[in-house]
């Protein structure tokens, strides 16, 4: 718990003062000392809970399938590869050039096995640790709050898993931000023209009335 980087602990003791320095937040929102800083190794949560094994071997069998069947079209390539050494001179060249266009369209569709294939095991990882995530958060929450921790963070990201309300400044923030930063300024009034005198309009130069009238001879 005590390896935290500098960065992080100022942040949250800036964090934390600017919360008991706002006028509007009443006093009993003030952390009543130094922020409880936890840290929790999330990457043991999913290795050495049980919930975690078990998605764990899920995602696994998923990925053991994807790997045989990748095996399979993967053999098949070679066969056909070493097909077309071996007997590529000798054969007829209609037989030739159907076999390389089988050859490339098999080499075409492994690709997009693979493709799929790396997907499908993405967005299965990807739900299981959803899952445990929404089964954890509340049993992080409440170790957080019978062991009266402010803030626990995750210990290889750095990320905020729990937070106490106490610390939670983002009211006062987002009040100071509409009414400073996030309100555009006004924009200036266009210059008026001396009092009693009307703006003369300029002359169009093609028109009559800016061109000389023509002398007549004498």
């Amino acid at each position: 718990m005590k390896r935290i980087l500098v960065s992080v602990a100022m942040a949250v003791s800036a964090a934390a003062a600017f919360g008991q320095t706002q006028a509007a937040a009443p006093a009993a929102a003030a952390p009543a000392g130094p922020p409880k800083i936890a840290v929790i190794n999330v990457d043991r949560l999913v290795t050495d809970s049980a919930l975690g094994k078990e998605a764990f071997a899920r995602v696994k069998r998923i990925a053991d399938s994807k790997k045989e069947e990748g095996d399979k079209l993967t053999k098949e390539l070679r066969d056909m590869e070493q097909k077309l050494a071996d007997q590529g001179a000798s054969l007829a060249d209609d037989k030739k050039e159907a076999l390389q266009k089988t050859y490339q369209e098999r080499a075409i569709a492994f690709k997009r096995f693979q493709d799929d294939a790396q997907r499908s095991l993405d967005e299965a990882q990807k739900k299981e640790l959803e899952e445990l995530q929404k089964r954890v958060m509340p049993v992080i929450t409440q170790v957080g709050k019978e062991r009266g921790f402010t803030l626990i963070f995750n210990k290889f990201q750095s990320g905020l898993v729990y937070a106490d309300e106490a610390v939670d400044v983002t009211d006062d923030v987002l009040k100071r931000f509409n009414t400073t930063v996030a309100v555009p300024a006004s924009a200036p009034a266009a210059a008026a023209a001396p009092s009693g005198t009307a703006p003369k309009p300029t002359p169009n130069p093609n028109s009559a009335a800016a061109k000389p009238t023509p002398k007549k001879p004498n």
